[in-house]
């Protein structure tokens, strides 16, 4: 009995200090009192879960390192192209309803807004593959790719050969991939690429010895820069499912949205994957010369402007999450949002209702059928109260929407590989493109229209006279959303 009375003391002098950890440590109050009530209430393993996906290494120094190399790669790169982005700033061609926006982008993370940019946009992995092959068939200087999930399929494969081929040619082929999001390449595969004379380089990877440190802090982003001048950036990654034309044909129909996009704005794409590069591989870049092509300056003529909005654990501030509240809070007409994880937290919240009550059309595309139930049950806890201040919400029924966009009115687009959540707006490396302009925010809500017509919407009576225990459960869950 002593025994197990000393141990009982010991767990509770152990529960009080990962609170302490928890609240010292965990930025969000919202989230450090989900990780608190997930110790408490799950004795030891609630620990053991904390300790495996809630530890912030924001702080790090493996992070600090990284923050450092951007720093100087920023001084050395970035500096030249401020003025210009000052200039596109004044010209006139950005709304006043904007510019704060592109300042605080800016600001808070040097990212420059650029004019003169030729804008593509790209309807799932059909659309979106077929100009990829095209566009590294083009290549003549380099290729660098870095994305969260690569798979060894037919898809990863018509890549991967093309790589090979543009290095056989003398182009410089740089390919990183998440060690986690990309688990399931093989030795064999990346030594196919590297014998091929394609540079590889897992980001962050996962050894059983430090796994429980390095589950979290994943790449989440999709890159491809080519030639410094043509870029690609969304939500789709390279494997089979994210297409519809495969044969044999998926079971599931997946509905995304990617970005083509020619000019300036790959500057700042390219510095991103310079210094994940950098961050990741044994070789490191120290001439970046080559791939950063000049941009005239004085030309400042085009009105579809873009900003790319980095963000990650390595970034001072949440600035994906700032920029989206900066976003809405703008915003006179209506916000259209599609997001397959809808997990937003009180401000975020906060936000849409004040634009709801305050005569903005506010509309939630969301999944009708999601890849993860836990989640989509963790979603489903914020809709009665959007419900309520007038939120229109739509459950995709075609099959299952992986798209992750914002509209605001009717010139301004926001597109990435965000998701509307905890994970996406603090946990992982992420990256979007702010689109300011009618031409692509045009398209992308045709494209959004669509998708509603393919959705079922949400009614508010229906949803509040589901069963009490259904309602209970989706609470229970919801309280735990910031740590999913």
């Amino acid at each position: 009995m002593k025994y197990i009375l000393v141990l009982e003391i010991v767990y509770v002098i152990i529960i009080i200090l990962v609170i302490l950890r928890v609240l010292y440590d965990t930025r969000s109050g919202v989230k450090a009192l989900a990780y608190i009530l997930f110790i408490v209430l799950v004795p030891l393993f609630g620990v053991i879960f904390y300790f495996i996906f809630g530890v912030n290494y924001r702080k790090n120094k493996l992070y600090s390192r990284k923050l450092i190399a951007d720093e100087t790669l920023s001084q050395q790169i970035l500096a030249n192209v401020q003025n210009y982005s000052d200039q596109v700033l004044h010209s006139g061609h950005l709304s006043s309803d904007y510019i704060n926006l592109a300042r605080f982008i800016s600001n808070a993370s040097a990212s420059p807004l650029t004019a003169n940019n030729s804008v593509k946009l790209l309807l799932n992995g059909e659309e979106k593959f077929p100009m990829v092959l095209e566009a590294l068939e083009s290549a003549t200087s380099h290729i660098h790719l870095e994305y969260y999930i690569y798979e060894n399929d037919k898809t990863g494969n018509a890549i991967a050969d093309i790589l090979i081929k543009k290095a056989s040619q003398g182009v410089e082929v740089r390919f990183m991939y998440d060690d986690f999001g990309s688990r399931s390449l093989d030795k064999h595969f990346i030594a196919k690429l590297e014998e091929g004379g394609v540079e590889t380089a897992p980001f962050y990877r996962i050894k059983l010895t430090a796994f429980a440190s390095r589950l979290n802090y994943r790449n989440h982003r999709k890159i491809i820069v080519i030639d410094g001048k043509k870029s690609f950036i969304g939500g789709i990654n390279i494997s089979d499912r994210y297409r519809n034309d495969t044969i044999p044909a998926n079971d599931l129909f997946w509905r995304d949205t990617h970005l083509m996009i020619e000019g300036p704005v790959s500057f700042y794409l390219q510095y991103i994957f310079l210094c994940d590069w950098n961050f990741s591989a044994k070789s490191k870049l120290q001439d970046y010369s080559n791939y950063f092509p000049k941009y005239d300056a004085e030309k400042v003529i085009s009105a579809e402007l873009v900003q790319i909005v980095p963000s990650g654990p390595d970034s001072k501030l949440p600035v994906i999450y700032y920029s989206i509240m900066e976003a809405i809070s703008s915003a006179k007409q209506q916000v259209l949002i599609a997001s397959p994880y809808f997990i937003p937290g009180e401000s975020l919240m906060d936000a849409l209702i004040i634009a709801a009550k305050s005569g903005v059309e506010i509309k939630l595309l969301i999944p009708g059928i999601s890849d993860s139930k836990i989640v989509n049950t963790a979603a489903r806890s914020y809709y009665t109260e959007l419900l309520q201040h007038g939120v229109r919400i739509f459950e995709y029924k075609k099959g299952f929407v992986h798209s992750k966009f914002m509209i605001v009115d009717d010139n301004l687009a926001v597109l990435g590989s965000a998701n509307m959540d905890y994970r996406s707006f603090d946990l992982n490396f992420e990256v979007n493109a702010m689109l300011y302009g009618k031409i692509i925010t045009g398209q992308l809500q045709t494209s959004f229209n669509y998708d509603i017509e393919q959705s079922v919407e949400i009614n508010q009576t229906d949803w509040l006279n589901r069963p009490k225990y259904i309602h209970l459960f989706e609470k229970l869950v919801g309280l735990l959303s910031p740590i999913f």
